[in-house]
């Protein structure tokens, strides 16, 4: 998938002043908890606003999310003594990026995480079901759609498109009016989670874009699927 081929630029850099561009912050390093500065960048270098950054630790399992300012910053109080995995969230979920240790040792210390990514624009929304031939979700749909809701509502500049897609069984007509319905049924589950409705555009395909063999049911259940674009940040 286009998500695997994002190639991270993470740099760390081990500071011993508790200030961050020459500006003091409210948070402060202590002997238990490192003080970590994540500044998060696109390829080109533009500052990305409204990104969550989590780390989870992995021994304790305790998660450590900010989500950063305009200039794509934000600041966070780490415990010492663990390696912590950096997930970043997208629409189509939370991906790991990379491991960043946060070694147990006597002083007080500040740490720098860069980070530098583009995520792609079109996602396939995992774990999105409908009742056969209807446009229906069915309950083991929310958890992927409440994180897309999530992300919504962390990025209010976001619009984007939902675009329902078949495979070939039935009639082309057929196809495309159960896409388009299966499009609004994602549509107004987001909208009914506080989603302002004229952030989303809606589109049947029907099984006009195939993306396997509908010969076979492995095929076909790909072909069935959910697509998210974002056309506007």
């Amino acid at each position: 998938m286009l998500e695997k081929k994002i190639t991270p630029i993470i740099i760390y850099l081990l500071l011993f002043s508790m200030y961050f561009n020459g500006q003091s912050q409210p948070l402060e390093a202590t002997e238990t908890h490192a003080l970590l500065h994540v500044s998060v960048s696109s390829m080109e270098g533009n500052p990305r606003a409204g990104e969550s950054i989590s780390l989870i630790g992995q021994k304790t399992k305790k998660s450590f999310t900010g989500i950063t300012d305009s200039k794509g910053k934000v600041s966070l109080l780490i415990p010492e003594g663990d390696t912590y995995t950096i997930i970043y969230k997208t629409i189509g979920g939370n991906t790991k990026y990379d491991e960043m240790p946060i070694p147990d040792k006597k002083g007080i210390f500040t740490y720098q995480l860069n980070i530098s990514y583009n995520p792609p624009k079109t996602y396939t929304l995992e774990d999105v079901f409908f009742d056969t031939n209807k446009s229906t979700l069915r309950p083991e749909s929310y958890k992927s759609l409440n994180n897309l809701v999530e992300l919504l509502k962390i990025k209010p500049g976001y619009e984007i498109e939902i675009g329902g897609h078949t495979d070939n069984i039935g009639s082309a007509e057929s196809n495309l009016t159960l896409s388009l319905n299966r499009a609004k049924a994602v549509k107004n589950y987001l909208v009914s989670k506080g989603i302002n409705e004229k952030r989303i555009t809606i589109k049947g395909y029907g099984d006009t874009q195939p993306i396997a063999s509908n010969d076979d049911e492995k095929g076909r259940q790909q072909n069935r699927r959910t697509v998210v674009t974002i056309t506007k940040e």
